[in-house]
């Protein structure tokens, strides 16, 4: 299994943004068995490689799509009141706390609205919150999720070093902390590497795709990672979203 390190990049500055304050504590890093020096330079080639790619590929896609950013975030301010963005807290590599970064979707008041509709939860098993027609998400919203255009702003996560291009999908904190209740092992190994703006629940099916099976591809993703498989994930994501497969 070749695990990723977190990249030195300066993580971004909590007084900048809106919302939740991070209070949780990053996670302790588990305990690892010592590696060969072969294992250690191999491990370390890895993780160089899969940030550079994630740095060229996080540059380019912001160089080529920030004339349609500047539409979206033009177009999220004059369709309903609130912020551009939507910066919500995830737990990213070892639990460590970061807000990621999305084109609002919802209401203004989407976050408290969300106890009311838990008896309206659709996903198997309710460690997911899933709701198809979910009142919250506005008429320009239910667009850009179609589309994964709301995704778009990860891209800045990326270049902070919060997120890679490919990986396990950073779960809401609701999520996140149902997953560790149920299956603490598959919540610490999720966390065993950087979440990612796209990964193999992306091109799984999505939002079609109950906990139990996203776990699966998750840890399956981080077993036999490689960068091939990113690479593949990367273009099967493009066809996912041609396609609007799972999003809702």
């Amino acid at each position: 299994m070749s695990t990723l390190t977190p990249s030195s990049m300066p993580h971004l500055n909590p007084t900048a943004f809106d919302g939740a304050t991070i209070k949780q504590e990053e996670m302790p890093s588990p305990t690892a068995l010592p590696l060969q020096s072969s294992e250690l330079i191999t491990y370390e080639l890895r993780s160089i490689v899969k940030r550079t790619v994630d740095l060229a590929g996080a540059t380019v896609g912001l160089l080529l799509l920030m004339p349609l950013m500047l539409l979206i975030a033009l177009l999220v301010r004059l369709d309903s009141r609130g912020p551009v963005l939507f910066r919500q807290v995830r737990r990213g590599l070892r639990g460590r706390p970061f807000r990621m970064l999305k084109f609002r979707t919802m209401t203004a008041d989407a976050e408290q609205r969300l106890v009311d509709l838990e008896s309206s939860n659709e996903s198997a098993g309710g460690v997911l919150f899933k709701l198809r027609d979910d009142p919250r998400v506005t008429r320009l919203g239910r667009f850009l999720r179609r589309h994964s255009l709301d995704e778009l702003p990860q891209l800045i996560n990326v270049l902070f070093g919060d997120m890679s291009l490919v990986g396990p999908r950073p779960l809401q904190l609701r999520d996140s902390d149902r997953l560790m209740a149920s299956n603490p092992e598959a919540y610490a190994r999720r966390l065993q590497v950087m979440p990612g703006v796209t990964g193999p629940w992306q091109v799984g099916g999505r939002s079609e795709v109950d906990a139990d099976r996203m776990v699966e591809l998750d840890l399956d993703y981080i077993e036999k990672w490689s960068l091939a498989r990113d690479l593949v994930i990367i273009s099967k994501t493009f066809l996912v979203v041609l396609l609007r497969k799972g999003a809702y």
